[in-house]
C-alpha cells in the first residue's frame, strides 16, 4: 500500500543528495515522498520529478558570509555567538516550515539537523526515521567521529559521545519553543538524537557501507547500516567539448575540488596553483561553492564550475576533496585513490577511513596543508600501485551494494510496525 513520507535535510549538498536518491527510491516503490529542504536545492529536487518543500533557509548565502568564513577558517571564536544565534534560527525556521510539510504524512525522515522531526512526529503519532552519514550512536569501538578525540579505550570512546549531548543542546533550544508553541506538547522528560520523549530507541538509517566504516557490534538492533545512498546523474551529462580535448590530450588528471565549504577561499587558491606548479601533473579544478578562483591556470589545469561526480571521478586518476561524506563515497565508488583535506565536523574520520582501507593518504587539515604537502600527495596519489589497486577493488564492493532498497524496506517495515501497534521489528539486512 502506498504510502506519504516527509523527508527532512537542511545543509549542504552532501546533506540533500543523499535524501533526495532516497526519495527517488520510495518513488520508485509507489510510494508519495515530499522533500523539505533549504531553497538552493529546489531545482535540484523537482529536476527528478519529486515534491519540494521550501524549509526557509539559502545555505550557500549563510555559509558565504564573512563572519562564517572568518570563523571557520581562522578560528576566530568570537564570531561564534551570533553564528549559533544565527544557526538556531534557521533550524527554528525549518522545524516550523516542516511541521506544515508533515501534515498527512505516514512517517518522518530525519537527520540530525532536523532532529525537530522526533517531536513532529509525536505530535502527529506518526513513526520517525532518524538518519546519519557518519556513525553517531554511542560506541567503545572508537570515539565519536564529529569531533578531535582521541581513542583512548573502550570507556573513553563510550564516555566520548557525551559531545553529541552538548551538540544537541543547541538545536534544543528552538526544537523545544517549536514544539511547545507550535506542537502543543508537554516538555521532553528524555530524549535525544537516537531517543524518542518516553526514552525509547529511534529506527535508524545509516546511510554508509560497512565495508567503509563496520558497523560497530555493540549498537542497537534499531540502527541498520544500509550502504551508501548515491544520487546518479538524470541529464546524460557527457564532458563538454573543451573539457573532452583537454581529457584527450593527456593521461587521466586528478580532480581537486572543497565541496561546498567555502571557508578561506583566497588561500586555498593561491596554495592550490603553487602545488600544481610543483607538482606538474594534470588536474580538473572544480569552482563548486568551495569558492576557488580559477583564472590564469596553466593549460595542465581545467576548471569545471559543475559535473556529475558519478560521470566525471570515473575518468579521472584521483580524486582529492574536503572528506565529506557524499564525496568520499563517490570517489571510492569510482574506484580511485583519494586525498582528503578535512575543514570540519567528520571530515577528518573518512579521510582516516580512506588511509586505513589502503585507497590513499593520510588526511591533513586544510588549514595546516601546504604547496609541498599537497605536491607530494598529488606524485604519491598517481604513482601508488597499492593504493590504485585498494581503491578499484572497493569500488567493485561497493558497486554492488543495495544501500536504498535496504532503507526502503526498513521505512516500509517501520510504518507497517506503527500501524500495527508494534514497538520492536526487524528488517533483514
Amino acid at each position: 500500500m502506498s504510502k506519504r513520507v516527509a523527508i527532512a535535510t537542511i545543509g549542504t549538498a552532501g546533506d540533500v543528495r543523499p535524501y533526495l536518491a532516497l526519495a527517488l527510491e520510495l518513488k520508485k516503490h509507489g510510494h508519495d515522498v515530499v522533500v523539505g529542504t533549504n531553497s538552493d536545492f529546489e531545482s535540484l529536487v523537482t529536476s527528478h520529478g519529486i515534491e519540494f518543500h521550501n524549509l526557509g533557509t539559502n545555505m550557500q548565502n549563510w555559509l558565504q558570509e564573512s563572519r562564517f568564513d572568518t570563523a571557520i577558517s581562522q578560528m576566530k571564536l568570537h564570531h561564534f555567538p551570533q553564528l549559533l544565534r544565527q544557526g538556531q534560527a534557521l533550524v527554528e525556521r525549518a522545524a516550523r516550515n516542516s511541521w506544515v510539510m508533515a501534515q498527512g504524512a505516514d512517517a518522518v525522515v530525519v537527520n540530525i539537523n532536523t532532529s525537530f522531526g522526533i517531536d513532529i512526529a509525536e505530535a502527529l503519532d506518526i513513526p520517525v526515521i532518524m538518519t546519519a552519514m557518519q556513525p553517531l550512536n554511542p560506541t567503545r569501538e572508537f570515539p565519536v567521529c564529529a569531533y578531535e578525540v582521541p581513542d583512548l579505550g573502550p570507556t573513553f570512546n563510550k564516555l566520548s559521545y557525551i559531545a553529541m549531548n552538548i551538540q544537541q543542546g543547541y538545536y534544543d533550544l528552538p526544537r523545544d519553543r517549536v514544539r511547545k508553541e507550535l506542537m502543543g506538547l508537554p516538555p521532553r522528560k528524555r530524549g535525544g538524537l537516537f531517543r524518542d520523549s518516553n526514552g525509547n530507541n529511534i529506527p535508524t538509517l545509516y546511510n554508509f557501507s560497512s565495508i567503509v566504516s563496520p558497523r560497530p557490534r555493540d549498537w542497537p538492533q534499531t540502527a541498520v547500516v544500509t550502504g551508501f545512498w548515491f544520487l546518479d546523474d538524470n541529464t546524460n551529462w557527457v564532458p563538454p567539448a573543451d573539457l573532452q580535448r583537454f581529457l584527450d590530450a593527456g593521461p587521466p588528471p586528478v580532480y581537486i575540488g572543497f565541496g561546498s565549504m567555502p571557508f578561506g577561499a583566497d588561500r586555498n587558491t593561491q596554495l592550490l596553483k603553487s602545488a600544481l606548479s610543483q607538482w606538474g601533473g594534470r588536474a580538473i579544478v572544480s569552482r563548486g561553492w568551495g569558492g576557488i578562483n580559477a583564472d590564469d591556470l596553466p593549460d595542465t589545469v581545467f576548471a569545471v564550475s559543475e559535473a556529475p561526480h558519478d560521470r566525471l571521478f570515473p575518468l579521472c586518476a584521483a580524486v582529492v576533496h574536503h572528506g565529506g561524506a557524499g564525496t568520499t563515497a563517490a570517489g571510492l565508488r569510482a574506484g580511485k585513490p583519494t586525498f582528503t583535506l578535512p575543514q570540519a565536523y567528520d571530515q577528518r574520520y573518512w579521510g582516516r577511513r580512506v588511509r586505513a582501507l589502503g585507497c590513499g593518504p593520510a588526511p591533513v587539515r586544510l588549514r595546516a596543508i601546504t604547496p609541498e604537502i599537497l605536491a607530494n600527495a598529488l606524485r604519491e596519489l598517481t604513482t601508488n600501485p597499492a593504493m590504485a589497486a585498494n581503491a578499484a577493488s572497493i569500488g567493485r564492493a561497493l558497486a554492488a551494494e543495495d544501500g536504498l532498497g535496504t532503507a526502503v524496506s526498513f521505512i516500509e517495515a517501520t510504518i507497517d510496525a506503527a500501524k500495527a501497534g508494534a514497538r520492536r521489528f526487524s528488517v533483514p539486512i
